[in-house]
């Protein structure tokens, strides 16, 4: 029984990771079941036994990678540090995780092209339910009672700030490149971007310059 428990885990994890190489390239309307079963070795039966059909399993898909996002941003230990030291240590897993992780970019591109037709079908929904929005607000009010952050900063903007330092420039890479002739997912283009986000960051989080 273990086993056959274990192999059942192995081929549903190698369908899922399939299907997100194949969302990622292709989106939703160009993947193929047929490619899926052929890169996972398992035949289309099999994906219906434990996903029900290729919408089920696009929304499996949503659900890990930013299950996957949410799950290492909760790992982050905020409670041991200065809250300056906090939100730049999520700033720079927020910047690096996407930088590693481009199919997050394509699948979330995709799915905001389809309106997010398919999240709403997420029983999990994995980012409305997190609390990562709540220990950000904490960090804020730590910052702000130690008068190193500016007051009145709403945390879901600011994380949605963040994630744009993070995503805008990877998810426009190659117009932006042909646009402004400069590769923009180039290492050293990528480290000055990095480090420019960082610097606008600190400048908006910290406290408003007195008036004279």
């Amino acid at each position: 029984m273990l086993k056959r428990t274990s192999s059942s885990e192995g081929t549903r994890d190698r369908i899922l990771h399939a299907a997100i190489a194949e969302f990622s390239q292709r989106g939703y309307s160009g993947a193929r079941i047929q490619a899926i079963c052929r890169k996972s070795r398992a035949n289309p039966r099999m994906i219906y036994h434990y996903f029900g059909g290729k919408d089920q399993l696009y929304v499996a898909v949503l659900e890990h990678v930013l299950g996957q996002l949410r799950a290492e941003e909760l790992k982050l230990d905020f409670e041991h540090v200065g809250p300056v030291e906090g939100m730049m240590q999520l700033f720079d897993f927020t910047y690096d995780h996407f930088g590693q992780h481009p199919e997050l970019i394509h699948i979330l591109s995709g799915e905001n092209l389809l309106r997010a037709r398919f999240l709403k079908k997420s029983s999990r929904t994995p980012v409305v339910a997190s609390p990562l929005i709540a220990m950000i607000a904490e960090l804020l009010a730590r910052g702000e009672k130690a008068k190193l952050f500016r007051r009145g900063i709403d945390p879901l903007q600011l994380y949605v700030a963040m994630v744009g330092f993070a995503y805008f420039h990877r998810s426009n890479a190659h117009t932006l490149s042909v646009i402004f002739q400069s590769d923009v997912l180039g290492d050293d283009w990528q480290a000055e971007h990095k480090r420019y986000a960082k610097e606008m960051m600190l400048g908006f989080l910290g406290p408003a310059p007195h008036k004279t």
